[in-house]
């Protein structure tokens, strides 16, 4: 079969688990740093009301970088780090679902949905506790009146005898933990899952899908991983179109510790109609869109980097 596809894809078993994971950590690193800015904007313009904060993505970009500088764009970034824990939970999770279902069909497609949907929710049950705490991070400043939880002044901090780095995370995690209890840090649990479940089953099918489809168009010398990194951002602007109205709901549940996303939903249609629903897609395009690249040219060319030795000799690129 793999002979027979236009674009090759690496499977489970072909892999060097080891270096699989070690330089999966790094690749995942990077790309999360490159692309937090345009979270931590997309997390502001989703939330606020109207145009009260923000009038775009640029606006946004530009008010942070001029009132808070470039740390104002790495809000909570120590804390979102932690989600590298449930990246290589996501990967491991997709690739092993991908196996067990190749037993059963042979459909790319089928194989890429079901894989990535499981992997969503496995990820999100690790990562939706440390959103909730960057969240509330990535809107201290200007977006502090936003939100229920607001962290103490350096100066109090100081005189508590506190570190200011992470002073600052304990300090609305007591805040979360003491109104909400641990509960707290699963609000807006189902609403992620009603958002990155479909996105990230989506996403895999069209990538595969417009890598195919790009293949039969390139000219037959273009290198695979070219097609690949343009099927990728494809695949991630789709995506983001069709789950962001869920992602806006989901980000005002968790920062405005709302309990019902039915209720949350009504009321956004309510105050800005239909257009609330499009807040921030193009904050979330532009940061997908790089990711999209990254992890594209970075996870593939990872798991020829990974391939078993022996395998190495048999394909060719």
């Amino acid at each position: 079969m793999q002979q027979k596809r236009n674009i090759r894809i690496i499977e489970w078993e072909d892999l060097d688990k080891r270096k699989f994971y070690s330089l999966g950590v790094f690749m995942t690193m990077t790309t999360r740093a490159a692309v937090y800015p345009f979270t931590l904007i997309r997390t502001r313009l989703q939330v606020q009301k109207g145009r009260s904060l923000y009038n775009g993505t640029f606006d946004a970009f530009c008010k942070i970088l001029k009132a808070e500088g470039v740390r104002g764009l790495y809000r909570g970034f120590m804390v979102n780090t932690f989600t590298l824990i449930s990246g290589q939970a996501y990967i491991t999770t997709y690739e092993l679902v991908r196996k067990y279902v190749s037993y059963h069909t042979s459909n790319n497609t089928l194989k890429s949905l079901v894989a990535g949907g499981s992997a969503s929710l496995v990820a999100q049950s690790i990562t939706v506790p440390i959103d909730v705490v960057s969240q509330q991070l990535m809107m201290q400043g200007q977006g502090e009146h936003l939100t229920r939880f607001k962290v103490k002044p350096k100066m109090m901090m100081a005189a508590a005898k506190q570190k200011v780095t992470f002073g600052q995370t304990k300090d609305i995690i007591m805040q979360i933990f003491v109104a909400d209890g641990l509960r707290g840090f699963y609000r807006g649990y189902v609403a992620s899952l009603l958002t990155y479940i479909p996105n990230s089953a989506v996403w895999w099918p069209f990538y595969h899908f417009y890598a195919e489809q790009l293949s039969k168009l390139a000219p037959s010398n273009c290198p695979h991983l070219v097609l690949q990194a343009l099927a990728g951002p494809m695949a991630a602007a789709t995506a983001s179109t069709i789950t962001n109205p869920m992602d806006v709901i989901r980000a005002r549940v968790q920062v405005e510790g709302r309990s019902s996303v039915i209720e949350t939903f009504k009321q956004l249609m309510a105050e800005e109609g239909a257009w609330g629903l499009t807040k921030g897609l193009s904050a979330r395009i532009i940061s997908s869109t790089p990711t999209a690249i990254v992890i594209v040219v970075g996870y593939e060319t990872l798991k020829r980097l990974s391939l078993r030795p022996e395998l190495v000799d048999s394909r060719h690129w």
